[in-house]
């Protein structure tokens, strides 16, 4: 490998991709490279499927970039002809102050954005599967659904191909440099690559290619669950389940609809709890104390899973920045270099915006997306995650 690009990107899962389908698209000579194989199992972009809301908690600055988002979805299953979004209403439950409740009232109010607040008893008329406590509330927004990670994935790989980029797998970059005269040197086993430009977008692999960032960042380990509920899949429904957040003082747990029929069951796991993690030796086994912990929350909550059948788990990784905000900017010390990282659990729903971002940086090296939030060169330090 001795060739030149217009743009190399390091990293083709969810962000990665996205970006190689965006700068194709723009008539830019892409080189992707992956250290696995496409749509892989093994970082962050798997496991059937990820959560998209607009009204967010996380912060309101996020809202136009959810908007643009769900355009970019919808566009992309009609590009792939494959269905990479589904609407099925989504709710948080919890007490009307809860971080997630009330963080989402107040982005909806900002935004304008339609939604109702329901409280348990109307939970629980609308919501059969639910089970609140008398205290509990929720906030019900009808945009909201399901992302689907690997056919997502796939197909912006896809669709990059046919515009021509070039897309390598199983070949890690193993080091990168800025040469004097302006552009980039990226090494893999297989050689060497320069560009003019270099968007790096590694997920859990982030710390070993950009050891230098401001902001620090660290992987963890997190599980989810399958479980057949009692009585059927009928009540989880898409029609009738929606997605889902149940905010506690001391637990976020999230779940799905049953999305793919009554074998496969239905889809819940914790936002927080997991231990540090090395990627490339990532616990993969499901321990039946996890599974019991699940039950534990689930069994006030959504009695019909908590007695059900567990099916299976899988483990993922999230990559953590210390106030659980994206790294999307130009490098610091480099502006040929574009990084895109730290999405802490909750990017997936992004990613084809973050693809168009990406692109904007580095081909204008700028974007009329608001991204100040994100920047690369910001001080921040561990503290401020939840337990």
């Amino acid at each position: 490998m001795s060739q030149s690009y217009d743009v190399i990107v390091i990293g083709l899962g969810g962000m990665g991709s996205a970006a190689a389908y965006h700068l194709a698209g723009r008539g830019q000579r892409v080189l992707g490279l992956e250290r696995f194989g496409p749509a892989h199992s093994l970082g962050a972009s798997h496991g059937g499927s990820r959560i998209y809301r607009q009204s967010y908690a996380e912060g309101p600055e996020y809202v136009p970039l959810l908007l643009r988002a769900r355009e970019l979805w919808d566009r992309l299953g009609v590009d792939a002809e494959t269905e990479v979004f589904t609407r099925t209403g989504g709710i948080v439950v919890g007490h009307a102050d809860s971080l997630m409740v009330a963080g989402s009232l107040h982005s909806a109010r900002e935004w304008g954005l339609a939604h109702e607040v329901l409280d348990a008893a109307e939970i629980r008329s609308r919501f059969p599967t639910f089970s609140p406590a008398d205290d509990d509330v929720a906030f019900y927004e009808r945009q909201a659904g399901v992302v689907r990670p690997e056919l997502t994935v796939a197909a912006h790989l896809r669709l990059a191909e046919r515009r021509g980029a070039e897309l390598r797998f199983n070949e890690p970059a193993t080091r990168w440099e800025t040469l004097p005269g302006g552009g980039v040197r990226v090494i893999t086993a297989g050689g060497a690559a320069t560009a003019d430009r270099l968007v790096i977008a590694p997920g859990a692999w982030a710390q070993r290619l950009l050891p230098d960032l401001a902001v620090p960042l660290k992987v963890e380990r997190r599980a989810t669950y399958w479980f057949a509920p009692e009585g059927g899949v009928s009540l989880f429904d898409i029609t009738r389940h929606p997605v889902y957040i149940w905010d506690t003082p001391g637990a976020e747990m999230y779940g799905f609809p049953a999305l793919d029929g009554a074998d496969l069951g239905v889809k819940v796991g914790f936002h927080y709890g997991g231990g540090a993690a090395d990627p490339d030796h990532l616990d993969r086994e499901i321990r039946p104390v996890e599974v019991e912990a699940m039950r534990d929350f689930l069994r006030s909550r959504i009695p019909a899973l908590a007695v059900g059948r567990f099916l299976r788990g899988t483990a993922c990784t999230y990559t953590l920045t210390p106030d659980e905000h994206f790294v999307l900017s130009s490098h610091p010390e480099h502006s040929q270099v574009i990084v895109a990282c730290g999405f802490s659990g909750h990017g997936f729903k992004f990613v084809p915006v973050i693809g168009e971002i990406l692109a904007d940086l580095a081909i204008d090296g700028t974007t009329h997306h608001p991204i100040p939030l994100f920047d690369a060169s910001r001080s921040t330090t561990f503290g401020a995650l939840q337990p």
